[in-house]
């Protein structure tokens, strides 16, 4: 099969911001770096109209030198912010510079040094900088006041914290055990923090599902966790997403869960544990173009997620169009060549193109190979009954799936066990067990939908209809109304063309709309919708028109072009020189020859 061709769409209004470098002698800070990175990704995400890569596909770039216009590429973005961090003692030092992707140019860079108690409040003005810059660099958005609160009174409990995400992101029992002592060290400097009770919330909730602890101790602990967490704050997402566990996976409550994932959504409509949940729960209740909308918004934010590219095969796997399924895994797999549910799903494709070889080979990855090359003799008509042997194994086999994948029931449900086959799923579907979620529509179950009673042993409680609405489309929102923004538009541009503040080359939206005593986000908006204009844009063409009547004027003979640039406002050799060319067609002092020739 060859590769699907897809076509990457840049939006200029778009950002990753790679991990910031920790620059601290003691490498330990290395917590202290990730965590800035993702409060500043999570700020600059409240931020409507702006494309943020989340986290995961942001650290997939940690360590690695690339060029950054391959990661803009890659990830479909304009702008790239990369900084490095420095803490010593009390003290923080931070240094950020804002890249143009498409040609490598740096537009901004500042350095930030501060106490480490002003933490909150550095992240809240590096998020509120950056966003500014692309608003003025690239077009309108509505910036709220403050991106970050502070979540905590004491630093050293916020220090705890991020030493608890940086364990938990690892993603391993150990890792996990180890941010639990983070977070319960956080508490202790703090006990109303928090994000660090639904932090071990989640912690213990992944060691039960993964049968690290004991079930009975570990729902215990999420449970006081919870109790003390939604007392402190209902305001976070992490709230309506601690629900989303339970209604969705664990009692296939569709419509509670649906409920939920609606508040979190609400909340960040850019979540990506959201987005992939409410993908999961239009799978599970077959609406599959939904499913297939929301791994997409999922994937625009995350695109290096081998999740969300599983969740797309798992899609194409249940309309049985296997070749775009494999398609999908082969995406996932190329970003974690590990990941153990893209390799299963791929081996189940396999199994159901008839590709026996291939199956053969991979099966010896799993430790349930001999079950693998059963169900592909079986599925695939080389052997016509299930050997004795395991007939003998499974005469007990009830709910109890064992399996990650389930094969033993995949391979009597396509044998001459199919009552069998049908107690065990009726048994399964009766405990809720995950892997069975999807059974409607699972290819290897197809075999058991003539059986009386299958299409009975669960009905869905959540339909579409009634809920279209949350998928029409937003209309724009209107700052300014057709009247006020004419009256404004005029005292701009007269303000320009009298005062000149265009020669300042500190110009910026924010100080421009405070001397016209205009909101920044009307003053973005209006320029945008009545100019037709980003701020630089407007702002960069009466530079140019200045600068076009100062060159050809016998008095400035003197000044080199580059001095007459920055007489005009101009700040940067490289932002006149392009601006100039985009403008005009030529260079400035091709320009400035012709026109001495016509003057």
């Amino acid at each position: 099969m060859g590769e699907i061709p897809e076509k990457v769409i840049i939006q200029d209004k778009s950002i990753v911001v790679l991990p910031f470098v920790n620059m601290s002698n003691d490498q330990e800070n290395e917590y202290f770096s990730d965590g800035i990175t993702e409060e500043i990704i999570n700020a600059l995400t409240k931020v409507e109209g702006l494309k943020v890569i989340a986290r995961t596909s942001s650290f997939a770039f940690k360590g690695k030198n690339l060029d950054v216009r391959e990661i803009g590429q890659k990830l479909g973005v304009a702008n790239i912010l990369e900084g490095s961090v420095r803490k010593v003692a009390n003290r923080v030092r931070i240094t950020a510079q804002l890249i143009n992707a498409k040609n490598g140019v740096h537009y901004w860079s500042k350095n930030f040094d501060r106490q480490i108690q002003d933490i909150f409040a550095l992240q809240d003005e590096i998020s509120l900088l950056i966003a500014d810059q692309i608003r003025e660099n690239f077009g309108h958005l509505d910036i709220q006041d403050h991106l970050i609160q502070a979540s905590t009174r004491s630093v050293s409990a916020y220090e705890h914290f991020l030493k608890g995400r940086y364990h938990q992101l690892q993603w391993t029992a150990a890792s996990l055990k180890q941010a639990i002592v983070q977070y319960d060290a956080a508490i202790a400097k703090d006990p109303e923090f928090a994000r660090a009770y639904y932090g071990n919330l989640q912690c213990y909730g992944l060691l039960v599902i993964w049968g690290f602890i004991p079930a009975e101790e570990g729902m215990g602990k999420a449970i006081e966790n919870f109790i003390i967490a939604k007392e402190l704050d209902t305001e976070l997402p992490e709230y309506p997403m601690s629900f989303v566990g339970r209604s969705l996976w664990k009692e296939w409550d569709f419509k509670e869960g649906y409920e939920y994932i609606q508040q979190t959504l609400a909340m960040n409509p850019k979540h990506t544990d959201a987005l992939e949940a409410m993908a999961e729960l239009f799978i599970a209740t077959g609406y599959f173009d939904q499913a297939e909308l929301f791994v997409k918004k999922a994937l625009e934010v995350d695109p290096l997620s081998p999740n969300h590219h599983f969740t797309m095969a798992n899609i194409f796997y249940l309309k049985q169009a296997f070749d775009i399924a494999l398609h999908h895994i082969e995406k996932a797999l190329r970003i974690n060549p590990q990941f153990d549910h893209a390799l299963r799903l791929k081996v189940n494709v396999l199994i159901l193109l008839g590709k026996e070889k291939e199956v053969e080979a991979m099966a010896e990855k799993f430790e349930e190979s001999e079950l693998i090359k059963l169900l592909d003799a079986i599925f695939n008509k080389r052997i016509a009954r299930i050997p004795n042997e395991y007939l003998d194994e499974w005469k007990n086999l009830g709910g109890e799936i064992g399996e990650i994948m389930p094969y033993k029931l995949f391979i009597l449900a396509n044998s001459n066990c199919l009552d069998h086959a049908f107690k065990v799923l009726k048994r399964g579907v009766e405990l809720r067990r995950g892997q069975l979620m999807n059974y409607r529509f699972e290819p290897f179950l197809q075999g058991l939908k003539e059986i009386e009673g299958f299409e009975s042993l669960h009905q869905a409680n959540f339909s579409l209809t009634g809920n279209e609405a949350w998928f029409a489309k937003e209309k724009p929102s209107q700052i300014l109304d057709e009247k006020e923004g004419d009256l404004l538009k005029e005292k701009l541009i007269r303000y320009f063309e009298k005062e000149k503040p265009f020669l300042d080359p500190q110009l910026n939206l924010n100080a421009l709309g405070s001397k016209l005593e205009l909101h920044p986000n009307k003053l973005s908006y209006l320029i945008n919708d009545k100019l037709q204009a980003n701020f630089n844009e407007y702002v960069n063409n009466y530079r140019l028109n200045y600068f076009k009547k100062i060159a050809i004027n016998p008095r400035f003979n003197h000044l080199t072009l580059l001095a007459l640039a920055y007489d005009s406002g101009f700040n940067s050799k490289t932002v006149f020189n392009s601006f100039f060319k985009a403008k005009e067609g030529v260079t400035p002092s091709v320009w400035l020859k012709k026109a001495k020739m016509e003057k």
